[in-house]
């Protein structure tokens, strides 16, 4: 069964920080908040990991992974960001968005869409997020906590740890976070399109 700790939202206390980063460092699957709703995450590169989120979210190779980065420098070691994505990106972050972008070499293989070689990335606003990016040092691979078959992400703690208590190594309570996914931004179409209506304003992707 998964542990289960409860961070502050506001101030995460740093020994809990180091133990939810330490879980990802081995290898881990945790369950953590972010400003739109709940999600699974791992460290990218963790093959038996990712396999794990595959199996309890029932997507196949053509699901759009997102690598959840800390800023806007990280974003540029992943994808192809140009200068007019850039000023887009700039606006928008950090907030409940997913941009979906033309990875780098830096993004493994088996994470990208099988025939567009594209990758979500994203820049939460949420202290617990920062601050664990930062402990880990590098993005985290995630996806929303969408249970097969439901339309919006769990959010209920005794609810989730019923549920998939057992698939998971961790589970982070950061108090209620919205149960609405992110707004999903197409990058790569000319003009940007929207792929999902979620949390994040889209109005300025639409005519």
């Amino acid at each position: 069964m998964a542990d289960y700790i409860e961070i502050h939202p506001d101030n995460p206390q740093r020994r809990l920080i180091d133990r939810a980063a330490d879980v990802l460092r081995a290898g881990g699957v945790i369950v953590y908040p972010t400003d739109s709703s709940y999600a699974l995450g791992c460290r990218i590169g963790e093959k038996s990991a990712l396999d794990r989120i595959r199996m309890i979210r029932r997507v196949d190779d053509k699901h759009y992974f997102t690598l959840v980065c800390r800023d806007l420098s990280e974003i540029a070691t992943y994808a192809r960001v140009d200068n007019s994505a850039y000023r887009q990106l700039k606006s928008l972050t950090p907030g409940p968005y997913t941009f979906i972008y033309q990875a780098t070499k830096q993004v493994p293989r088996r994470l990208l869409h099988p025939k567009r070689r594209a990758i979500g990335i994203r820049v939460p606003d949420t202290p617990i997020v920062r601050d664990l990016l930062a402990e880990l040092d590098q993005p985290i691979l995630s996806t929303t906590l969408i249970m097969p078959g439901d339309e919006q992400p769990l959010d209920d703690m005794y609810e989730m740890r019923e549920t998939i208590g057992h698939c998971v190594d961790l589970i982070i309570d950061g108090g209620h976070c919205g149960g609405e996914p992110t707004t999903v931004l197409d990058m790569t179409a000319d003009p940007p399109r929207v792929l999902r209506h979620g949390k994040g304003d889209a109005s300025l992707f639409e005519s």
